[in-house]
């Protein structure tokens, strides 16, 4: 169909660019270029700096015959040559494939297979972990296998053997890597804003996870976004606690360029480290799942720092964060913003906007309704809660459960070599999140489970969030995760894996675990009532994502609940 238009004005050089965020870096190396960017223990590098180090980067990566079409994986925590390697490779042309370092060797021999990853720049930290998924890809590669470059990234806050280890393996060193390459380099901008610029890999549960490919115009739009609906200013002090290999650190890789921010690098993700650089270096906003924003409210006295010494603005999301815990964190001083999304989405794409008229409410109220996953981003076009038979919206009643869908140009791409996965997830012109919720009368959606985590009871359906909500409101529960497991009688019925608090007395297993059946039971109804409670740490997630798909095989080992 023809598009009529008042002109016949074309696109030109002068007044079209494709979007990407890699000028952002230009740009904080022109106008502040003496500003701290980057801090990792006794190094700093300001933003001229880090622009000539990303361009060196670009530079070696080019004369290593890197370009489009190419895929450089980094297997890395967050330190400065993870920070630069999100400009340095695409800027290079390459596309970045930041890889989850809490992974096996096995999970990354396929990660590393499936992309074609010609060169690895890898953590002195992790080599013997990126080391040991090569021979594994070697021993099914039958003789073909032709073994991407390792550039070992050294930090003086390991031990000196393991980078000793390395280089005696034949790796590059990652700064003598960078001085073979031009710190004037003349990069050049992507053609095409639809061009990738990320993979990376969900967390699957399976032995294959799906490669998340994501373009320079969504990681633009996305960077922008986040300031904006965060209300963060330019010169910010970013704490890096979400791992940059999770979404590309949410796309607040690119912000922090964006806002000439200065990230601060958290190698290790303590209370104590959190809190101490809150202290030393003015640390305005960080961003944390609820599992490590647990561990902060809930650390000992000894490893924090109260009051302190300004708000602190923390962004969480991947999991729904239970009220009180939200409420514990308001009263020690932080101020928390919960988002929503997923590595599809290019991070937080939902936002639980606060509004003015919330503050007169008691703060309880205050918690529940900021524990919503909110309202679409500024830059997400469509955000639905859908009948997963019919596709048609839910009412907005906030008790009819529907999928969650979104749709617009923070959707990826799609998954890289999955043609199945790519059909399914993007059927009927949405992209399907595969978490269940429902839609407020204001507007607001919020999460009741994934739909793998539902639990069936009697023909009920239960909501493992809701459960655990409740279970969060013990005063002797730390985390809890509440999954199916088999009941005679009911089919299904909750069970309840619980991590207890350090001081509470744990000889009585019995009597803790009966009275916290009972303090449910005053709160929800019978059926949502954990019939089984099991107490011990809880397998997470390198973002701190509790892995219910472990407990699931657990509470599938424990067999049925009798009548």
């Amino acid at each position: 169909m023809d598009i009529r238009e008042i002109d016949d004005l074309p696109k030109n050089a002068a007044n079209y660019a494709p979007l990407t965020p890699l000028w952002f870096l230009e740009r904080a190396a022109t106008v502040h270029p003496t500003r701290i960017a980057m801090v990792h223990g006794s190094r700093s590098y300001t933003w001229l700096q880090t622009y000539h180090r990303c361009r060196r980067l670009a530079s070696a990566l080019c004369k290593h015959s890197m370009g489009a079409g190419s895929i450089v994986a980094v297997i890395a925590p967050n330190i400065p040559a993870t920070y630069e390697a999100h400009f340095g490779i695409p800027m290079s042309g390459a596309v970045i494939n930041p890889v989850n370092i809490r992974l096996n060797a096995s999970t990354i021999a396929f990660l590393l297979g499936h992309s074609q990853s010609s060169i690895v720049i890898v953590d002195q930290e992790f080599f013997t972990l990126a080391q040991n998924s090569l021979k594994i890809m070697k021993e099914k590669s039958q003789g073909h296998f032709n073994p991407p470059l390792l550039v070992v990234v050294a930090d003086e806050n390991c031990d000196p053997e393991a980078l000793r280890y390395a280089l005696g393996q034949g790796a590059i060193e990652y700064e003598r890597f960078l001085e073979s390459g031009d710190p004037d380099f003349a990069w050049k901008a992507p053609q095409d804003e639809w061009q990738s610029i990320s993979l990376g890999y969900t967390s699957g549960t399976t032995a294959s996870p799906k490669g998340v490919v994501l373009h320079h115009r969504g990681a633009y739009l996305m960077s922008l976004s986040n300031p904006l609906v965060w209300g963060m200013n330019e010169g910010v002090v970013y704490l890096w606690t979400l791992p940059m290999f999770h979404c590309n650190g949410g796309c607040f890789t690119w912000a922090l360029a964006a806002l000439c921010g200065t990230n601060i690098c958290l190698r290790q993700v303590t209370a104590k480290g959190v809190y101490s650089a809150i202290v030393k270096h003015g640390v305005t906003h960080f961003c944390a799942a609820p599992v490590v924003l647990n561990t902060i409210v809930n650390a000992p006295s000894e490893d924090t720092i109260l009051p302190l010494p300004h708000v602190v603005h923390v962004m969480t999301a991947g999991a729904a964060p239970p009220p009180a815990l939200l409420l514990a964190l308001s009263r020690k001083g932080f101020r928390v913003l919960h988002t929503y999304g997923l590595s599809e989405t290019y991070g937080p794409s939902t936002i639980c906007t606060r509004k003015p008229e919330w503050d007169s409410l008691l703060p309880e109220t205050q918690a529940r309704l900021n524990a919503r996953q909110g309202v679409r981003s500024i830059t997400l076009e469509r955000l639905d809660v859908i009948n997963t038979k019919t596709g048609e919206p839910v009412p907005a009643d906030g008790k009819t459960i529907g999928e969650i869908v979104m749709r617009g140009n923070v959707v990826m791409k799609g998954y890289l070599k999955n043609a199945k996965a790519n059909e399914e997830a993007f059927a009927d012109g949405w992209f399907h999140s595969e978490d269940l919720g429902v839609k407020h009368q204001d507007g607001y959606i919020e999460i009741k489970d994934r739909s793998k985590d539902i639990i069936i009871s009697g023909g009920e359906n239960v909501s493992s969030v809701e459960v655990e909500n409740s279970l969060y409101l013990h005063p002797a529960v730390l985390e809890a995760s509440v999954v199916a497991r088999a009941d005679e009688r009911w089919g299904e019925s909750p069970c309840a894996f619980v991590t207890l608090k350090p001081e509470i007395d744990k000889s009585d297993e019995q009597r803790l675990a009966e009275d916290i059946i009972k303090f449910c039971k005053s709160r929800r109804p019978a059926y949502w009532v954990p019939k089984s409670v099991v107490f011990g740490p809880l397998p997470k997630t390198a973002t701190g994502k509790i892995q219910k798909h472990v407990l699931r095989t657990k509470a599938k080992q424990l067999g049925p609940v009798k009548l």
